[in-house]
């Protein structure tokens, strides 16, 4: 078992006050590889926000499965981290939903907080979820925590935000195929815009 560090990362970020911030940073390093799978970072997200969008969610879940790992494009922006393996959580999940407050409501930001979480709670009511998780899935959720208790499901289930986060969660688990045509970074983008807070 590897020696779990789950402190969140202190960089002292601003969070994003613009759409085009997200959009530099996806296309600056989008094409990372997305951990044990052969696509990028930002073919994971685009696939992620298509399967949302083919399901017939609104534009803030689609949003919501759009962003949902941007807290890695944030890390490797600061130099904090590449693609080897680490024994280091660095709660990406909590740094993107601290950069995105002024851009948009808890409807987005919290199933995407909650989308580790949604993976501990389907390892601990569905041993069949866990057995079809990829080596580096199995890694990160030991250092995630591991399968939640019972105490810890029935608090997770008691979330509002429950159901959109693990919607986000298996659509997060499928958007790994290679070669799979999607809408464009500009046109989810869109989708975002026309859902972002008004600031006065």
């Amino acid at each position: 078992m590897p020696t779990i560090n789950q402190q969140p990362i202190n960089l002292s970020l601003m969070p994003f006050n613009s759409i085009e911030e997200i959009k530099v940073l996806m296309n600056s390093f989008g094409d990372t590889q997305y951990y044990g799978s052969p696509v990028s970072q930002l073919e994971h997200a685009l696939q992620s926000a298509m399967l949302a969008q083919e399901a017939g969610e609104n534009a803030k879940l689609i949003t919501a499965s759009l962003l949902h790992d941007l807290g890695h494009l944030v890390l490797y922006s600061n130099q904090i981290r590449n693609e080897i393996k680490t024994n280091q959580d660095y709660q990406h999940q909590e740094l993107i939903a601290t950069l995105l407050v002024n851009l948009f409501d808890e409807e987005v930001i919290e199933p995407i907080r909650l989308h580790v979480d949604a993976k501990r709670y389907l390892c601990a009511v569905n041993p069949l979820y866990e057995e079809q998780l990829s080596p580096d899935s199995i890694h990160s959720l030991e250092l995630q925590g591991g399968r939640f208790n019972e105490e810890e499901v029935e608090a997770f289930r008691s979330n509002v935000h429950f159901e959109d986060a693990v919607k986000l969660r298996l659509w997060d688990d499928e958007a790994k195929t290679p070669n799979t045509i999607t809408p464009s970074l500009d046109y989810f983008l869109s989708i975002a815009e026309s859902i972002k807070k008004i600031r006065n």
